[in-house]
C-alpha cells in the first residue's frame, strides 16, 4: 500500500532511511552521508512545506519504504528513496517512484534526482524507469553524484 505520509510518520521514516543508507555508507566508506545524519526536525519540517510530497509504502503497520518529492517551478526534485533492507529487490522502489511520478504529474514537466556513482543498483533502477544521466558532480575524493532526469508528459 502506497500513500501520502503524514507528520506522525517522520520518526519511522527517519529510522527506515538510516537503515537503508547503511549499505551506501559502507559502499562509499562514509558514515556521515547526509541521509544518515539528517536531524529529526528537518524530516518533520518536510510536512509543513506545501511544495513537498512524502510518500510511504506500508506493509501491515510497518513503513517499509518512502520517497520525497519537492516541486520547484516546473521541476520535481526526487530524493531519499528508501526501502527496508530486508525487502529490497522486490519492486517497492519502482512502485514508489511510479507513485511519485503520478503524484506530481500535471504540476511538473520533469523529475530530477541523483545518486552516487558506485550505486549500481540505484542507477539500474532509475535507468529502467526512464531516467537519463545528464551530469556528474564530484563532491569529494570518494563520491561523484550522477544526476538523472526524466521528462513527464
Amino acid at each position: 500500500m502506497i500513500g501520502r505520509a503524514e507528520a506522525r510518520d517522520a520518526g519511522e521514516i527517519l529510522t527506515l532511511q538510516r537503515a537503508a543508507y547503511v549499505s551506501e555508507a559502507q559502499l562509499y566508506g562514509d558514515p556521515f552521508l547526509a541521509p544518515l545524519v539528517e536531524p529529526p526536525e528537518q524530516v518533520r519540517a518536510l510536512f509543513d512545506d506545501p511544495s513537498t510530497v512524502v510518500l510511504k509504502a506500508v506493509e501491515g503497520t510497518r513503513v517499509v519504504g518512502a520517497v520525497r518529492a519537492r516541486i520547484q517551478e516546473e521541476t520535481c526534485l526526487v530524493g531519499r528513496l528508501v526501502v527496508a533492507p530486508d525487502l529490497q529487490g522486490r519492486g517497492l522502489g519502482s512502485a514508489l517512484m511510479k507513485a511519485v511520478e503520478a503524484e506530481v504529474a500535471g504540476r511538473a514537466r520533469a523529475l530530477l534526482l541523483f545518486t552516487g556513482h558506485l550505486s549500481q543498483a540505484n542507477l539500474r533502477l532509475y535507468r529502467r524507469l526512464g531516467y537519463a544521466e545528464f551530469r556528474r558532480e564530484r563532491v569529494s575524493d570518494h563520491l561523484v553524484l550522477v544526476h538523472l532526469r526524466k521528462p513527464l508528459g
